[in-house]
């Protein structure tokens, strides 16, 4: 695996502010799809614990919150697109980006 994961999540969240300025959204939609087919939606991306692994954050509407760390090469798509109306869940980039 070439280049830092932290360089990389800081690109995919450089591409999704990017996204939102080019568009003028207020808001976005992250989503995840695995290689097993499952499709998470996403409050935020994290680049820990590092070692090839990234921890994704869907959302959730009821129960606990979770966090879900997966190898690198899990991840088949990630796909940025703007909130649909009836969405209220958006993905929040860390502070400074």
């Amino acid at each position: 695996m070439a280049g830092p994961l932290e360089e990389l999540v800081t690109r995919i969240h450089r591409r999704i502010d990017t996204f939102r300025d080019d568009h003028g959204l207020e808001g976005v939609s992250v989503s995840v799809e695995l290689q097993d087919g499952s499709l998470l939606r996403l409050a935020r991306l994290s680049h820990e614990p590092g070692f090839g692994f990234v921890t994704l954050c869907p959302h959730h509407e009821e129960g606990e919150p979770e966090e879900v760390i997966v190898p690198l090469g899990m991840i088949r798509e990630i796909r940025i697109a703007a909130v649909e109306p009836e969405q209220r869940l958006g993905f929040s980039l860390p502070a400074g980006v």
